[in-house]
């Protein structure tokens, strides 16, 4: 494990490898996703002990477009250091496919790292490469795969990081194809096993049975997704260590802003829409203003 940070508590990564320990006595993790510093503040504020950056809501928040491997390699690091810095949790980062070749994984890795986060996402999609969830989806031979997550494992300088290992092989080859090649994957390293997108609570229990035992395995409870949306107990039950809630937040944010603006494009003011919203005063509270004016005191 690692050593702890200079405060005394342990570094992200090292907490993020107790939470997954801790799974086997007290179920699963449960991980929203986030798509911004402040809603990853929210996740923290809310409770919960990780935070997932999502492509998927990176795309759309930065673009206003879909996860269809638009977005660089530099632009998903820089948000996942805003969000690092905006918390005082594990961040787990999806990376999709590394952003190229093997030395572009290794070079991704790194800078995750020092962007202050605790799991690192990877998948054997080809590039550009899409949302888990979306149709078309190709994925790179094996061998290719198993050399982009033997660079990940040898390019961190924190044992603890995590690497998470992604297949998308079930929407193009099958199941068995996508549990062999999660097997293969943690052959090469990987910590996390993931087998995204699917379609049926039959496939999701011969994916749990055949890994059961290899690595702990995660499930993505995408919303609106392919995959049947299982309750909690019952994904305990199948064995399944991680639970991604990836785009509840995006969506959600996404409602709440449709309804103020229908409020305000019909009666010209937004005054019908703020029942319900924190006022001026609880918002700048939650996103540390007392905090910046301690400070302003103490160093004035």
């Amino acid at each position: 494990m690692s050593a702890p940070d200079p405060a005394g508590s342990p570094r992200p990564a090292a907490r993020l490898r107790a939470l997954l320990a801790a799974t086997r006595t007290e179920g699963p993790l449960v991980v929203p996703g986030a798509y911004d510093a402040l809603s990853a503040r929210l996740v923290g504020q809310a409770g919960f002990d990780a935070v997932y950056m999502t492509g998927f809501g990176t795309s759309a928040a930065l673009l206003g477009g879909p996860d269809v491997g638009l977005l660089t390699g530099t632009e998903m690091v820089d948000n996942a250091r805003r969000i690092a810095a905006a918390v005082d949790l594990p961040v787990i980062a999806d990376a999709d496919t590394g952003y190229g070749n093997a030395l572009n994984v290794h070079r991704t890795v790194s800078l995750y790292e020092q962007a202050g986060v605790a799991g690192i996402q990877l998948e054997d999609q080809v590039t550009p490469k899409r949302c888990g969830h979306m149709s078309g989806k190709q994925v790179v031979p094996l061998p290719e795969m198993l050399g982009k997550l033997r660079a990940a494992v040898d390019a961190r300088r924190d044992p603890d990081t995590v690497i998470i290992a992604r297949t998308d092989a079930v929407a193009v080859d099958g199941v068995d194809a996508a549990i062999d090649r999660a097997r293969a994957f943690s052959d090469a390293g990987a910590d996390v096993l993931f087998v995204e997108a699917p379609t049926s609570e039959r496939d999701i229990e011969r994916i749990a049975s055949a890994l059961s035992g290899t690595a702990p395995l995660l499930f993505n409870w995408a919303e609106g997704g392919r995959t049947p949306p299982l309750g909690l107990d019952r994904i305990a039950e199948l064995g399944f260590s991680v639970v991604l809630c990836p785009i509840g937040t995006l969506l959600a944010a996404t409602a709440g802003i449709r309804a103020l603006l229908a409020t305000l494009r019909r009666d010209g003011t937004p005054v019908g829409a703020l029942a319900g919203l924190p006022t001026f005063d609880e918002f700048t509270d939650l996103v540390g203003l007392p905090e910046v004016r301690a400070a302003e005191q103490r160093y004035a």
